[in-house]
């Protein structure tokens, strides 16, 4: 364990841990929807979920580092994943997606509850 780590609050560690998901499903459901073609691999919901794992990533490399600015990225990263949710519930009744949905939906709930 980091020296910092026992420092950080149990709402900021389920919210590291969120974004952490949240990176690797946006990453695992864009590597899906770029095999499935069609509405799935449309230039603009590719990009979203590329955004949505960056900047997930980087919220929580901001918390972990317990930099100044991570309320102000994790408010953009609640943004972010609200958009990414909505137009993984766009692709209609697909399991992928609606783990993606979800997954971003809570990671929203807790970034939006980490900005000051």
């Amino acid at each position: 364990m980091t020296h910092h780590a026992i420092h950080r609050d149990s709402q900021m560690q389920a919210c590291i841990d969120a974004c952490t998901e949240c990176h690797a499903v946006c990453l695992e459901t864009m590597n899906y929807c770029l095999s499935q073609g069609g509405q799935h691999a449309a230039p603009e919901h590719i990009a979203l979920l590329s955004a949505c794992a960056d900047i997930c990533a980087t919220s929580a490399d901001a918390m972990l580092t317990g930099a100044s600015v991570s309320p102000v990225i994790c408010g953009t990263c609640a943004e972010v994943c609200r958009k990414c949710a909505q137009s993984c519930e766009r692709m209609g009744d697909d399991a992928q997606m609606k783990h993606c949905a979800e997954v971003c939906m809570r990671c929203a709930e807790s970034c939006a509850t980490m900005v000051a």
